[in-house]
């Protein structure tokens, strides 16, 4: 029973990567030849190549990672998860510390001058 599962699941898995290899595929193909030859003079391209396309984009730009999964591979869940642990283990101190270190930073407090900075002088 739980290894038809599996196999469904396989099945499932791979009839997507089919899908998407050709609708990817095909999707790069016609944006390559509908817009490259005409505004950089380059040749059209086949199928085939614009799957091997997809597929060095996929590696240079992509990697083959599991999305949503492990320590990394949780996107925002797993940040937003490991911030709050790590925002309940600080002490006060820490979380003030913490706080004057994001102003100037990432859009907190633009033009503001962090307090210690502004003792200091």
């Amino acid at each position: 029973m739980i290894a038809v599962r599996i196999v469904a699941k396989v099945v499932k898995v791979a009839l997507f990567v089919v899908l998407g290899v050709i609708v990817f595929g095909f999707v790069t193909k016609e944006l390559w030849n509908w817009l490259m030859p005409s505004i950089f003079g380059l040749r059209a391209i086949t199928f085939a190549q614009a799957i091997g396309l997809v597929l060095l984009a996929k590696i240079l730009f992509g990697g083959f990672h599991k999305h949503g999964h492990g320590h990394y591979g949780g996107g925002k869940r797993y940040w937003k998860k490991h911030m709050e642990e790590r925002w309940a283990s600080m002490s006060e101190e820490e979380r003030a510390r913490f706080r004057e270190g994001m102003r100037g930073r990432c859009g907190f407090g633009r033009g503001e001058r962090p307090a210690n900075e502004a003792a200091a002088q």
